[in-house]
């Protein structure tokens, strides 16, 4: 069953890989297109969002290889493997995300005083093509972006690339007829501040594991369950991390009645099973002890 599961999860992950191949691709002859159309049309949204794609590339890319390195298996030098590149690529991704977006934010403001002509039947197409594009290449994503956080951030670039070129869609409408030139800033200013909301989750969550920050679990309730097992007196210097979103490493001391080993075994039988069916800990080190440790607190 298990064998199974595994081979599906693998077909999962190549597809994954394969799609976000083709979006990087395709995302980079995007920002190209918008690059040049912005220069020909005088139009700093198309500029603005050319480099907003180009950051979406260089994070879809990461992604990419983030993902392939991931698969890697372990060795003498990376004992954990190298599952935390993923996590490693939403971090610069969504941090470069964070700066691009304060940048925008500052160079809308700037437009507010000084506003530019702009070609709006240019700015239009362009805009149009970049839409199409980013829609396209987040139905591409979409599925995949529920259970794979690395995956997401560049899902949410995605999106946020759509909603821009949407903006700069209506901008170069409202150009176009009515010569409303300070559409292109509002625009750009609602879609960084979007952008910026969207990304803090994922900056924090690959912070916290990047930092070895502490499993989310029932510490209380794992407290009380392992000591009502009947040769348990205490559990203490507890330590748990994450190597990825969803792989939880869990250790600590278990105090134990004085008994031989072969009986240990049953008890670590039984508080392994506790910590993997209920709170899906996947690596359990147990430190058994007789009265050793004279500071018996949880952490």
């Amino acid at each position: 069953m298990s064998h199974h599961h595994n081979h599906h999860h693998h077909e999962v992950e190549n597809v994954s890989s394969v799609k976000i191949f083709w979006v990087t691709l395709f995302n980079a002859l995007i920002t190209l297109t918008e690059f040049i159309g912005g220069i020909i049309s005088g139009s700093l949204s198309l500029v603005s969002d050319a480099v907003h794609n180009l950051s979406d590339t260089i994070a879809i890319a990461l992604s990419y290889f983030a993902l392939k390195i991931s698969k890697k298996g372990k060795n003498k030098q990376k004992t954990f493997g190298y599952r935390r590149a993923q996590i490693l690529a939403a971090f610069i991704n969504s941090s470069a995300l964070i700066v691009i977006s304060a940048f925008l934010i500052w160079e809308a403001i700037k437009r507010f005083s000084h506003p530019s002509p702009i070609k709006g039947t240019l700015m239009i197409t362009v805009a149009a093509i970049g839409l199409v594009s980013n829609l396209i290449s987040v139905l591409l994503l979409e599925k995949d972006s529920h259970h794979n956080m690395n995956i997401k951030s560049s899902y949410l670039h995605l999106i946020g690339d759509t909603l821009s070129s949407v903006g700069v869609l209506i901008g170069g409408i409202a150009i176009k007829l009515w010569n409303f030139t300070i559409i292109d800033p509002i625009i750009t200013l609602l879609v960084a501040l979007y952008i910026i909301k969207e990304t803090w989750h994922i900056f924090k969550k690959s912070v916290d594991i990047l930092m070895q920050s502490s499993a989310d679990l029932d510490y209380d309730k794992i407290k009380s369950d392992i000591e009502n097992i009947e040769e348990v007196k205490n559990i203490h210097h507890v330590h748990t991390w994450l190597t990825d979103e969803k792989t939880i490493y869990f250790e600590a001391h278990i105090d134990l009645k004085d008994m031989m080993i072969s009986e240990a075994e049953k008890v670590y039988e039984k508080i392994s099973h506790l910590l993997k069916e209920h709170y899906k800990v996947h690596h359990i080190t147990l430190q058994f002890e007789t009265g050793r440790c004279e500071d018996k607190k949880m952490f």
